[in-house]
């Protein structure tokens, strides 16, 4: 039988989960999908744009073509990352000139992990975060006229979910030129405890940081973190609101899921 690549010997597919919904929508154009295999873990999360059943041809693109291309090496490097993205935004493109919506585009975030080591790459406004001991290490910085707000002082960073332009992206797959992906600057060490959350803007716009991390410090699992927060939206969620959809890979740890909380969880 081969070699399952682990975190603290629980499999990787163990450890990560998905979920995604439809909110008030006829049409779920998030899309979201794994691989884990012997050498590691891919997983992807996206959102098309478009509408009229192009964002979700989009988004299935763009999944299919990052986990095809997780198929080539794991763990993957900074340039396995970028061609890998770069694959999905030609994929994208491809299914605008064979006659899909012209107007079609998709956000795009990819975690890889082999249970030592995760690198992450994003375009666009779906976000990847990664908490370690009750607190935010790490947040992707969305390609969004929002977020070139808080950049140049603006507005603040919790400012941006009720922004009326927090619709409109910067970088999108399918975008004329490149995908131009953002690439975390080096591999990163996974820690007993650590969590990743690849989420789109209809999850974080629901859910703050500091309420990720108060829920992460109640779960023991993945799947449990994901259901508390998606708990959250379906209260907080009205009317024709847009898909919300998430993975997580959560590494277990003796002391993770006690309950115990952080002053970090006040953030956010």
């Amino acid at each position: 039988m081969a070699a399952v690549s682990t975190v603290l010997g629980l499999p990787l597919a163990a450890a990560a989960e998905t979920r995604t919904f439809p909110g008030g929508r006829a049409v779920n154009e998030d899309c979201a999908g794994a691989r884990v295999g012997e050498a590691g873990g891919c997983w992807v999360v996206a959102d098309g744009l478009g509408g009229h059943g192009g964002g979700e041809i989009a988004s299935r693109l763009a999944v299919d073509a990052v986990l095809e291309a997780a198929r080539l090496r794991m763990p993957a490097s900074a340039e396995d990352l970028r061609a890998a993205v770069e694959r999905a935004h030609a994929a994208v493109r491809a299914g605008q000139a064979a006659g899909g919506p012209a107007n079609m585009h998709s956000t795009l975030a990819v975690l890889v992990s082999d249970g030592r080591l995760a690198q992450w790459a994003h375009v666009g406004d779906t976000r990847i975060y990664h908490f370690r001991a009750g607190r935010l290490l790490h947040q992707t910085a969305d390609h969004s006229v929002p977020q070139m707000l808080v950049e140049t002082g603006e507005i603040t960073p919790g400012q941006v979910r009720r922004h009326e332009d927090r619709a409109r992206l910067l970088r999108a797959l399918g975008q004329d030129g490149g995908a131009k992906p953002t690439i975390s600057a080096a591999p990163v060490a996974v820690h007993p405890g650590d969590a990743f959350l690849l989420c789109t803007d209809g999850w974080w716009e629901h859910v703050r940081e500091g309420e990720m991390v108060a829920d992460l410090l109640k779960s023991a699992r993945a799947g449990e973190w994901l259901d508390r927060m998606a708990a959250r939206i379906a209260v907080r969620a009205r009317g024709d609101h847009d898909n919300y959809t998430a993975a997580a890979l959560v590494v277990p740890a003796a002391e993770w899921g006690t309950g115990q909380a952080t002053a970090a969880a006040d953030a956010g």
